[in-house]
């Protein structure tokens, strides 16, 4: 059975209120907030420490409507030699 990349996140509602970044299949989130903004900024700073990967946003009933890809550092590195 194939499994997903294990840097990316969902953010999805937790049903106890707030909002959850997970891994996919995971059992415990890997952040825990009050905003849907702030586990969308948490995923990203997730991903991108892990290297890059995808963020899938849910919305309040658990429907993905969204996703981002978030780039590693050393890609950000290499975007900001070739504006020079």
């Amino acid at each position: 059975m194939a499994r997903g990349n294990d840097s990316d996140r969902y953010v999805v509602p937790n049903p106890d209120g707030g909002w959850d970044v997970k891994r996919e299949a995971a059992q415990r989130a890997s952040a825990h907030t009050g905003t849907k903004k702030e586990a969308v900024d948490r995923a990203r700073e997730i991903v991108g420490n892990l290297g890059g990967g995808e963020i899938r946003i849910a919305n309040k009933e658990g429907r993905l409507i969204d996703s981002d890809t978030v780039r590693g550092p050393r890609h950000s590195e290499s975007r900001a030699r070739d504006r020079k």
